[in-house]
Formats: structure tokens, C-alpha cells, sequence
């Protein structure tokens, strides 16, 4: 089991960046893969993206790719969405979310594949 804290969320102007973590608590961190997901207001919650147990793999949505990087350090337990070139669209609260996989290269994109995720942390991005 683990439980995962998102900070780094907050307001920023268009074209701006910021860097979202996701912190776990628990035991072998390391067997988790973990994605990233967001959910606007009025909308249903996107797929973002996804990194591999030991972080050798990811996989981000077109919309972001370019622009997000998701990357892990399994030894502080911690997964990261760095959010560059920001845009008004990408107003949305984001979740991480975390499954244990036996997959080294698992890289799951839909959300039931997750059993464990975070609170949410907002990001507001101003025209």
C-alpha cells in the first residue's frame, strides 16, 4: 500500500512553467507504476502521463508532449510532472496515481488500472 501527496500546484501566467510531485508513503515504491491524470471543471478526468517502475519508460498524451515531462526517483519516493509553455487549457486539478505492476515497462493510461491516488493539487493558468 501507499499513499500519494501531489504538491507544487499554484497560479501562473500563460507560457510559464511549474513542477508538480507527487510523494508516496509506504513500502517498495519501486513496484508501482504511476501516472499522472487532470480533470477540469465540467470536463471528465485526461490521461496525462505515465513512467515505468524504474522510470526507464514513459508515455504522455499528444496534447502535452513537448511540454510535459513526467520523471521518478524511487529513492525519495517521489514522481514529478515538470509543466512547461503553460496555457489557459491546462487549468485543471492533478492527480497522481499509482498501481503495483509486474511489468518493468508497465505503463498504464487509463484510470481503473490505478488503485491508489492522491488528493489533487489545482494549477490555474491566467491569458
Amino acid at each position: 500500500q501507499v499513499q500519494l501527496v501531489e504538491s507544487g500546484g499554484g497560479s501562473v501566467q500563460a507560457g510559464g512553467s511549474l513542477r508538480l510531485s507527487c510523494a508516496a508513503s509506504g513500502r517498495a515504491f519501486s513496484l508501482y507504476a504511476v501516472g499522472w491524470f487532470r480533470q477540469a471543471p465540467g470536463k471528465q478526468r485526461e490521461f496525462v502521463a505515465t513512467i515505468s517502475r524504474s522510470g526507464a519508460n514513459t508515455y504522455g498524451t499528444d496534447s502535452v508532449k513537448g511540454r510535459f515531462t513526467i520523471s521518478r526517483d524511487n529513492a525519495k519516493k517521489t514522481v514529478y510532472l515538470q509543466i512547461n509553455s503553460l496555457k489557459p487549457e491546462d487549468t485543471a486539478g492533478y492527480y497522481c496515481a499509482a498501481v503495483a505492476i509486474g511489468s518493468l515497462d508497465g505503463r498504464p493510461r487509463q484510470g481503473p488500472e490505478y488503485d491508489h491516488w492522491g488528493q489533487g493539487n489545482q494549477v490555474t493558468v491566467s491569458s
